[in-house]
């Protein structure tokens, strides 16, 4: 079983809730995740796009077999600043994605007294991020489109491509999240069962799929 998405406006505090969009909320020690890149000769720090938190507590009811954690919080992070409409110096086409462009996080616990907002602001405090929405999980068919936790790519071109993988998140294009992958398009991050079974996060694959 998978387990699908929706993603909508909340007025309820989502501070180490599972949101969309907004500011990950981290243990003090765990680091917010950059790519290195090399613009017109100059090396900086980027940081990637915050995608969501999941706290795991809220998807144990849709998860009977224990595929993923049952306390504790993902994190995705990607660098689709392009994806959204921003300019960005990082570009990621169809097909696979260099390591370092997107980051799996997971920290075991939820401790509300020592984690911390990470907020981006630019020089002059304003918010970098998307505004968050709240995440609403139901249980759907392993092959089922749209926004999704586990199951199987619903792109036939990328289960052919990665047959053994399980799809550990997958984004298609959404009007409402502003996200634009392209026609029919469907970014995939993925994990062998085994790597997922002992969480071995940085063996997370990312492809985009573009008809």
């Amino acid at each position: 079983m998978a387990i699908s998405i929706r993603a909508k406006k909340s007025e309820r505090i989502l501070f180490c809730a599972s949101k969309w969009w907004g500011d990950p909320d981290m243990p003090e020690n765990m680091e917010y995740p950059t790519i290195m890149v090399d613009d017109e000769g100059e090396s900086y720090e980027y940081p990637l796009t915050f995608v969501c938190q999941i706290n795991c507590e809220e998807i144990a009811p849709f998860d009977p077999e224990g595929q993923l954690p049952h306390e504790g919080m993902l994190y995705f992070f990607a660098a689709m600043d392009e994806w959204l409409g921003y300019e960005s110096p990082t570009t990621n086409g169809a097909g696979e994605w260099a390591k370092g462009h997107f980051v799996v996080k997971y920290a075991k616990a939820v401790n509300f007294e020592t984690f911390r907002s990470c907020i981006m602001v630019d020089d002059e405090d304003n918010s970098l991020t998307e505004p968050e929405l709240e995440m609403i999980f139901e249980g759907c068919d392993d092959s089922s489109s749209g926004l999704k936790l586990l199951g199987i790519p619903d792109a036939e071109e990328v289960r052919n491509t990665y047959p053994e993988m399980i799809s550990l998140l997958q984004i298609d294009s959404d009007e409402e999240l502003g996200v634009n992958l392209g026609e029919n398009g469907r970014l995939n991050l993925m994990m062998k069962p085994s790597d997922l079974k002992f969480g071995n996060w940085k063996k997370t694959k990312a492809y985009l799929h573009v008809k």
